[in-house]
Parts: structure tokens; C-alpha cells; sequence
């Protein structure tokens, strides 16, 4: 079981404090007679809007599977009204039950429960786990970083064919905006949230009902400078009024400004955002004034952006230009989390290659201009240049291993097939490991690029270069990663180092100590990469799968230990061995204006040591970080968990001895912090 707290982290089950934000956590009681409708255990509250309040609840019925229970609790006065309006919702439940669809929450029930004298009504659906694009937007913006134009395009692909089966259904949102999207976790999908049809009947039931209103008011359902005017002000939906709030969605992660601020004043949107000219007159058409001229449908707007796109040069897609760095950044430290709350450069969900989505990948593909761009693999495959960009399963050559050319020399045909067989039994995805070859080939090698190898007698010394590459990549990702994240490699998207914030985050552990473990090991193992911007080319799924690692060392204990003082002691030393490149990790629950003392003993310019904050904050956001340095004190000004991290830059084994001491010991927080003046922990 997870805690959440009111802001909807997470936390084990065993946290008395938010470990992301501070606040105090409120164990549920779980007893036989706090069951809802004979089978949920209401976990805790989620949030309260217009058609009443959402839990957490756990369902006894499928093994404590947790789920959403809605409570319909419109402001009406007396029976009559009061069962109206139920059945009215009841009806509009009816229709959000009919839904099918692998990426909208399914809605499981609903039932009465009988609370005293009252008799409260609830719709129970899938809980999603994962996290809204606000709040994925909100954590780039921090950084001033946002969605790319190829995420918007990817997303879209995704969500509009979602839009047209519910509008076929005769179905309309009516309240799309970041806060209503959620990206899953497991698939990387994005998920269609909170439908406006409950939220249109507890405001209509409210109107209608209430005797304080006894003359129905214009019923004002969506957000504003998201929906349309004529939702705003009339009340009325169509399919063209979701595609119209669609646009402003896109518009607002690519730029992080609020639609008031996107759409009003002097200066157009167009020239808030560098997008393609198509792109740009699809957007314009789905926000016209007049519905008659915007898109009928959302398959009309995927038309749209498939026909236009498909007849377009590869890679005209034009990006943002990236913020410039502060001077204190550290570019090795930026992969996961530049700060504990982290940004990414790259896309929160994976290009896929079925459905409607496939033209999104395609547009990847680099064209192929004959010898200026080659490169070779078993059978005279052309290669991807290495300035050219990666992306995970966009594959930079056909995913399909060709077969062994025939007019090789028979020895020479028998390594190539004996190389292909090893990394099948290692796991290894084709395209990944024939891009990793191509970047170190024409590193080792310049004068190849432009050159095309064939099969030809010519290129056997060519060829047996790359064949050796390719053997030492794998020898490498053999001994250096595990079985499961050797087969995930080619795959990794910022989704992923997201997802593993938030699992480390559960360990009271930061995006920044996985990156200084990952950071680490990555080097020690390529010191060539240092200073390099890699996280986006075949290099980067390297180091992703490295932190995939991690994160699993994290979660099983290997490289992480908790600090705790026994009674009446005041300092402990800790002791361990590294490896070249190896690190670990020490948290301790201490409290504000303690103060501490770090001491570690290691050889000479041996190790790095980072002491980072519970909550950084602008002013202050580490306390020491890659220092040196063996020796750290002073009072500390937080509460909370504080994490030490000692990695090895060293080419040998060591050992160390790292002591902690306080001036007195306190296992719980002194006080809770408050989340509006702080940054959670990420």
C-alpha cells in the first residue's frame, strides 16, 4: 500500500511525512464497518470538484486493486430534487459505462451507500497510474523547457483517435487541458480524464434545483481560454469544441503560458512558438471563432496532419530553441534531473509504430541520398551519420537483421553470422547496436564518412573494422548491464527517467543522486563522453540503461543505506568498498538547524562527495555537490531526509570510511514545511 498525501504524491506506506512535499500523512483506517458498498476502502481524499468529491479507494473485491470512487454530490435542496438530479446522473453514467476504450479510465460501477441518514451515490473507475501533462509541464517550466513540436505530433496521433471514437459514441469531453491528461506509466500512453458530462449534470442539477436559483443560470462548463466561446457562454459542445480546447492543450505545453496570456493582447500566438507552416495552419483552423470553420472531426484533423506531413521533406520538424544554461549548471548531471525537480529535453511518450501514430516515426527516417551518407552492416546496409538525432523506435535502419551476404568469403560470411547470433541471445536490439557501431566506427575512423562499404573485396578491411566494433559493443553491454536492460535498450524516452524519479523519490532518494551513480559508472566506462551532449544519441540509451539498473539497486538496497542513530548516539561511521566508478548512497532523517558533520577518509582526489537537501530551493539547492572536498559541516536548515552520496573516479578498488555526526538526533521532522514555499524533492 502507498500513501498519498493531499497534493496526490506518493509515499510508502510507512511515511509519517510527504517525502516530496512536507506534509503530514494521515494513515486510513481500515476496518470492517469503513467499507463503502460492502467492498472500498477509502484510502484518502482526492480532490473536490464540480459534480462532488474523488477518493482513493482500495477494492476488496479484486485483491485491494485501488480504484476511483466519485461521489455525486451536487448542491440541491430537498428529496425531489436531490433524486433528479441522480437521475440524471445516472443517465450520464450510463453513457461513460458504454465506453471501451484502452485509453479512457473504465467506469466500473455505480452504487449507493447508506451513511448514517444520508444516502450518498458513487461511480467507481480505473485508477490511472501516472501523472498529468500539467504536472509534467509544470516540472520543465521550472527549468524553462517545454513540449517540442514532435511531441505535439506524437501526442496528438495518440489522442485523436481516442477523440473520434467518443465522438462517435455521440460523446464530448467538453473539459480537455493538461489537467485532464494524464500520461500512464505502464504503456506511456496518454490517458483522456474526467469527462465534463457528470461535472454539466451536477452544475445543471445545481441550477435547476436549488431554490437559491430558481431561474437557471448559463451553465459554464469547461476552463477557460480552453473551451470555445460558444461552450463558455451557451453551454453548447460538439466534437469541433474538444479539437478547439485540443489545440490550446498543445499550445500551452509548447509554450508554458496560460491561454489568457497565449491569446490576449498584441502579440499573436504564432509568434510565441516556432512551429512548421503546416502545423501552424492546422492549429489556426481547430481555434477559429466561427465552429462552421473549424475541423468537423478529429479524424478530419488526423487527415489533415497525415496528408500534409507525409509530402513534407524528413526532419523539416522545427524544434525550440534549448534555454541557455546558467553558468552553475553542470552539464554531466543533467540526464535525469538538473535539480531535484527535473526537466527533459525528450519526448514523455514513445513514437509507436501502429495505428495512426505510424507516420510520426516515418518522419524520422532519414532519406536515403545514395554513397554521401554510409555506412555498412552485414549486407551493405546504409548507416546513419552520427550527427544525425536518435530517437528510441525510430531506428536509424530497418529493425529486420538482414541476412548474411552470400558474395562475402565463406570465413568471413560465418563471423557475420555468428556476431548476428550473439546478439540475439544477448538481447540486443539491431538498430541500436548498428548505431552505437556507427558512432564509435566513424569516430575511430573519419575518413570513412561519405565512403559507402559494399561487399566487394575493396571494403573487406573496412568491413572487418565495423565487424570487430560491433563484437566490443557487445562484450560491453554484456558485462556491463543486466539481461532487462539490455533488451530495453533503443527504447528508453524521458517517460522512462521520469518514472524512475518518481520510484527513487518513494526511497527518499533524488533525481539527482541516480544521476551522480549513473554519471559515475557512465564515465568510468567512457571517459570520451565527458562534457558530451549524448543523452539524445545511441550513447544516451547507454547511460539510460545504466540508471534503469540503478533504480532497481536503489529499490533492493545494494547501493542505498539509511542513516539511524541508536538511542543516546550522536555519530556513527559507515564503510564500504568501491568499485571503479562504483557510488552509494546514505539518507538520514534530520531536523532544521541541527547541526552536522560529514567525514570521509579515502585516498587523495579518489572520490566525489554530494550532501543534497530535502527540498533544494533556488537560493540553496544542494549543499555540496561533486566536491573533493572529504570534510562538510554546518547547520542544517531543512527537515527532512538528507542524502549523502560518495562515488569512486577511481581506476582501482577502494575503501573508505565515511562518519556522520550531529549535535543531536531527532528521527522524526521537527515541523512540516510548507509546499507553497518550497519545491518538492524530486
Amino acid at each position: 500500500m502507498t500513501l498519498l498525501c493531499s497534493n496526490g504524491h506518493t509515499n510508502p506506506a510507512d511515511s509519517r511525512f510527504c517525502c516530496i512535499c512536507g506534509q503530514a500523512l494521515v494513515t486510513p483506517q481500515r476496518s470492517a464497518d469503513k467499507l463503502l458498498g460492502q467492498r472500498y476502502h477509502i484510502e484518502r481524499e482526492l480532490g473536490q470538484g464540480g459534480f462532488g468529491r474523488a477518493y482513493l479507494a482500495l477494492d476488496t473485491y479484486r485483491f485491494n486493486e485501488p480504484c476511483v470512487l466519485k461521489e455525486f454530490a451536487p448542491l440541491v435542496q430537498g428529496d425531489q430534487a436531490l433524486k433528479k438530479a441522480q437521475e440524471l446522473f445516472g443517465r450520464e453514467a450510463g453513457v461513460l459505462y458504454e465506453l471501451q476504450h484502452p485509453q479512457i479510465p473504465k467506469f466500473r460501477e455505480m452504487f449507493r451507500a447508506v451513511d448514517g441518514e444520508s444516502d450518498r451515490l458513487f461511480l467507481v473507475q480505473d485508477y490511472v497510474d501516472g501523472r498529468t501533462y500539467r504536472s509534467l509541464l509544470n516540472s520543465r517550466r521550472d527549468e524553462g523547457r517545454y513540449f517540442s513540436e514532435l511531441e505535439v505530433l506524437q501526442l496528438m496521433s495518440q489522442l485523436l483517435p481516442v477523440l473520434d471514437y467518443i465522438h462517435k459514441l455521440g460523446v464530448i469531453h467538453r473539459d480537455i487541458a493538461p489537467d485532464n491528461l494524464m500520461l500512464r506509466f505502464d504503456d506511456q500512453l496518454p490517458v483522456l480524464i474526467d469527462f465534463g458530462g457528470v461535472k454539466q449534470v451536477a452544475a445543471i442539477a445545481s441550477q435547476y434545483y436549488n431554490p437559491n436559483h430558481p431561474v437557471p443560470a448559463l451553465t459554464r462548463l469547461g476552463k477557460v481560454g480552453y473551451a470555445p466561446h460558444e461552450q463558455m457562454e451557451r453551454g453548447t459542445a460538439s466534437p469541433d469544441s474538444d479539437l478547439h480546447a485540443l489545440a490550446v492543450t498543445m499550445l500551452v505545453l509548447m509554450t508554458g503560458e496560460e491561454p489568457q496570456d497565449l491569446f490576449q493582447g498584441s502579440v499573436p500566438w504564432t509568434s510565441k512558438v516556432a512551429l512548421s507552416p503546416h502545423l501552424t495552419q492546422i492549429f489556426q483552423r481547430m481555434l477559429s471563432p466561427r465552429p462552421s470553420d473549424r475541423y468537423p472531426s478529429a479524424q478530419a484533423v488526423l487527415q489533415a496532419l497525415q496528408s500534409t506531413l507525409s509530402g513534407a521533406t524528413p526532419g523539416y520538424i522545427t524544434q525550440p530553441p534549448a534555454p541557455t544554461a546558467s553558468p552553475s549548471s553542470v552539464p554531466t548531471a543533467n540526464h535525469i534531473a538538473p535539480t531535484h525537480n527535473p526537466t527533459y529535453a525528450a519526448s514523455p511518450v514513445t513514437a509507436r509504430k501502429s495505428g495512426s501514430g505510424i507516420w510520426v516515426w516515418l518522419l524520422l527516417i532519414p532519406v536515403i541520398l545514395g554513397a554521401g551518407t554510409g555506412g555498412w552492416w552485414l549486407a551493405n546496409r546504409l548507416l546513419l551519420p552520427v550527427d544525425e538525432p536518435f530517437s528510441p523506435d525510430a531506428g536509424a535502419v530497418d529493425e529486420t537483421e538482414p541476412e548474411v551476404s552470400s558474395n562475402l568469403p565463406p570465413e568471413e560470411q560465418a563471423r557475420q553470422a555468428a556476431l548476428g547470433e550473439r546478439r540475439r541471445q544477448l538481447g540486443v536490439d539491431y538498430a541500436l547496436l548498428v548505431n552505437l557501431t556507427n558512432q564509435t566506427f566513424f569516430d575511430r575512423y573519419p575518413e570513412q564518412r561519405g565512403q559507402t562499404l559494399s561487399d566487394s573485396p575493396e571494403d573487406a578491411d573496412g568491413r572487418s573494422q565495423w565487424t570487430a566494433i560491433a563484437s566490443e559493443w557487445l562484450d560491453q553491454l554484456e558485462t556491463h548491464l543486466s539481461p532487462a536492460a539490455r533488451q530495453r535498450l533503443g527504447q528508453f524516452t524521458a517517460a522512462d527517467r521520469d518514472r524512475w524519479r518518481q520510484q527513487v523519490n518513494e526511497q527518499f532518494v533524488s533525481g539527482r543522486a541516480l544521476n551522480d551513480l549513473t554519471d559515475a559508472r557512465f564515465f568510468h566506462l567512457w571517459p570520451e563522453q565527458q562534457g558530451q551532449d549524448f543523452l539524445e544519441t545511441p550513447m544516451g540509451q547507454v547511460w539510460q540503461a545504466i540508471a534503469f539498473d540503478y533504480v532497481d539497486a536503489i529499490e533492493q538496497g545494494a547501493v542505498l543505506e539509511e542513516v539511524v542513530f541508536e538511542a543516546g548516539q550522536f555519530s556513527t561511521d559507515l564503510s564500504d568498498r568501491l568499485e571503479p566508478g562504483g557510488g552509494q548512497i546514505y539518507i538520514a532523517n534530520l531536523g532544521e538547524k541541527q547541526f552536522l558533520r560529514l567525514a570521509l577518509q579515502a585516498p587523495s582526489d579518489s572520490t566525489l562527495l554530494s550532501l543534497y537537501l530535502p527540498r533544494p530551493t533556488s537560493e540553496q539547492p544542494v549543499l555540496l555537490e561533486d566536491a573533493s572536498d572529504t570534510v562538510w559541516s554546518g547547520q542544517l536548515p531543512q527537515t527532512g531526509y538528507y542524502e549523502v552520496v560518495v562515488v569512486s573516479r577511481h581506476g582501482e578498488p577502494l575503501d573508505y570510511q565515511l562518519s556522520l555526526a550531529v549535535d543531536n538526533v531527532s528521527t522524526d521532522p521537527i515541523e512540516t514545511p510548507d509546499p507553497e514555499e518550497e519545491p518538492p524533492k524530486n
